[in-house]
């Protein structure tokens, strides 16, 4: 282990890094969806500026998870 108590990847059990790669590859989809979704959708259809929410979908699992749940408008019913 390092001197400032951080683990290096050869540290790691084969169970740590397949923990690290697996979070890695959801953390990167979350964004990259996010980051699609607020591109394609219109500005009308975002709570908020997109700017804004593109900046926060940089924020780790709860910038994308927070945009998804609270960024974006419900449909008007048909």
């Amino acid at each position: 282990m390092s001197k400032h108590g951080k683990k290096k990847w050869r540290d790691m059990s084969r169970g740590q890094r397949a923990a690290t790669i697996v979070g890695s590859i959801v953390q990167v989809t979350l964004l990259a969806a996010a980051l699609w979704d607020i591109a394609h959708r219109p500005e009308s259809g975002i709570k908020g500026s997109k700017k804004l929410w593109t900046a926060a979908a940089f924020v780790n699992f709860a910038g994308p998870i927070a945009y998804f749940l609270f960024g974006r408008k419900k449909p008007a019913p048909a």
